[in-house]
């Protein structure tokens, strides 16, 4: 008698561990999470700070276009403590260990934690801009600026996505993981040029402000929108250049070391 392996399909592969981390997103309430959070994000800052920095200026026609980057970012960066969360709980339940043992594609368990980590980062990018359109946000650059905006907010949700799934694959702890995360998250935040300039910053301060990762992301997502005024650069290599480099290199990094560490037998 004669034994016949059944043929693998690493696409299929990849398709039925994707739906084993979306499904469960639509009744945990991940999903309306990353629908709530950019709103919570614009009351949150717009309220407030709209007319403390209209007092104080800002270089844009309205607060809403300076701000918008930023309610982008930490909706993006939200949905990475998720990707944390998700992966250290398949590493404390011993997923990957019993991955690592079956005849599955060594970056496949990875691809698909992705695939369901930038379902919540799509969503939550339409949420920000529903929400931007709200409070008076526009693209004023035209539609392929519109989606560029788009598109290199994905790239920095991927690499977000994917550090926090490095840290959550060595942490094993969800609920350290997710502290880790939020304290770097809110001090970046904080000082950056997402809400507001770098000049109102103290002046020993601001080369770091003006080039910190979050500032170059916000400044990229600014040039990208546009503006009726004359207060945003063009779009160039030379603005452009920094914040892709910062989001390709995180990347490039994280890619091989999150493959290793889902791949490795204990």
């Amino acid at each position: 008698m004669t034994t016949t392996n059944p043929e693998l399909s690493t696409l299929g592969q990849w398709w039925v561990l994707t739906r084993r981390l979306i499904a469960p997103s639509w009744r945990n309430g991940e999903i309306v999470l990353s629908i709530l959070t950019p709103v919570v994000f614009t009351v949150g800052f717009y309220v407030p700070l709209n007319l403390v920095m209209t007092v104080f200026g800002h270089g844009l026609s309205s607060y809403a276009q300076f701000l918008m980057p930023m309610i982008v970012l930490q909706a993006i960066a939200f949905t990475s403590i998720a990707a944390a969360f998700r992966a250290a709980s398949d590493a404390t339940g011993g997923i990957n260990r019993r991955f690592a043992t079956m005849p599955i594609g060594v970056a496949t368990p990875l691809a698909a934690r992705m695939s369901a980590n930038m379902l919540r980062c799509g969503v939550a990018l339409i949420s920000a801009i529903v929400c931007g359109y709200v409070i008076g946000f526009r693209f004023d650059r035209g539609p392929v600026s519109a989606i560029g905006f788009c598109l290199f907010a994905m790239l920095v949700g991927a690499a977000l996505s994917l550090g926090a799934d490095v840290l959550g694959t060595i942490s094993k702890s969800p609920e350290a993981t997710t502290q880790a995360l939020t304290l770097p998250q809110l001090i970046l935040g904080m000082l950056s040029v997402g809400f507001a300039p770098a000049q109102q910053f103290p002046q020993w301060i601001q080369p770091f402000v003006r080039n910190q990762p979050v500032s170059q992301f916000a400044s990229a997502l600014r040039v990208l929108a546009g503006d009726t005024t004359a207060g945003v650069a063009a779009v160039t290599w030379s603005v452009m250049g920094p914040p892709l480099a910062w989001a390709v290199g995180l990347i490039v990094v994280f890619v091989p070391l999150a493959t290793f560490l889902t791949a490795r037998r204990q």
